[in-house]
């Protein structure tokens, strides 16, 4: 049933198996037996396309129901027996900083006794665990609506220009955007990130010019000593980022006109939140205030 679901929702064999995490051929050999004990085909499959057929459309709000059935029989035993009644895991994003701690701060203080475990994985792994329920909530950088999940809007974050101090610009507590069209950019590939290139390409444009491309942001270790000891560069970071990032040749400024900003949010399912769910809504709306 899960493979099913999985397949059903991403239409391509290989992406399910990567969702799943087993190999295509074991998707592949569980769909057929549903199939034969159902008697139904549930999938049209061609070279190119994977679609639903007029079966496998009648059969998935049943399936959804079945693993929904499933996981709140298995949650509410996991309930008596006191297993899960004070844990909450949550995935968190690259780039959170003081925001995570100021968030795991007010956590604390609201419902000490909630254990709190994170879980690291890239935007698209983070919903998926949280549709799997093997999470119970993500930050969520950027995205502003996912399939089967709620996502709440939580802070707004302002990004911030990373330069060398030595850079006459450095002496500004605030930087015009415009000011650097003549600096090369270090940013990830879009590919790695496409909220936050276009958030600031576009910026870049309002401001009036096409940002230079430099070598690709790689680590924040590597990107910032180039930046310090090359030539002239820059980057940008999320200003809760940049708040606990320690490069003593290398300065971090708020841009102005305009000023980028890319929206979090925590990504969860559409149920009644739990306590500890409900605490982490609480704890977020503290820290961000």
């Amino acid at each position: 049933m899960r493979y099913f679901l999985a397949v059903a929702e991403e239409l391509h064999f290989g992406r399910a198996a990567e969702r799943l995490r087993i190999v295509q051929p074991t998707v592949s050999q569980q769909v057929r037996r549903l199939e034969r004990e159902l008697g139904v085909t549930l999938f049209d499959r061609t070279t190119r396309a994977v679609t639903l057929t007029a079966a496998g459309h009648a059969f998935l709000p049943h399936a959804r129901a079945m693993l929904d059935a499933e996981a709140a029989a298995v949650e509410a035993m996991a309930a008596l027996r006191g297993e899960r009644r004070s844990a909450l895991r949550l995935g968190t994003n690259v780039g959170l900083g003081v925001r995570l701690d100021a968030v795991l701060t007010a956590l604390a203080e609201r419902a000490p006794e909630v254990a709190v475990e994170l879980v690291s994985a890239p935007p698209a792994a983070r919903l998926n665990q949280v549709r799997d329920r093997h999470l119970d909530a993500a930050f969520i950088r950027g995205a502003d609506r996912s399939p089967g999940l709620e996502l709440l809007p939580v802070w707004n974050d302002d990004l911030v220009a990373a330069l060398p101090v030595r850079h006459p610009l450095a002496a500004q507590q605030r930087i015009s955007l415009r000011d650097l069209a003549e600096l090369p950019l270090r940013i990830v590939p879009r590919a790695d990130n496409p909220h936050l290139v276009d958030t600031l390409v576009e910026a870049c444009r309002t401001a009036g010019f096409e940002p230079r491309p430099g070598p690709p942001f790689t680590t924040d270790q590597d990107t910032l000593a180039a930046i310090a000891t090359g030539p002239p560069s820059w980057t940008v970071y999320y200003a809760s980022q940049a708040a606990i990032q320690t490069a003593p040749r290398v300065v971090f400024r708020p841009l102005a006109d305009p000023t980028p900003s890319l929206q979090t949010y925590l990504a969860v399912r559409p149920d009644p939140p739990s306590p500890q769910l409900t605490a982490l809504l609480d704890a977020c709306a503290a820290s961000a205030s």
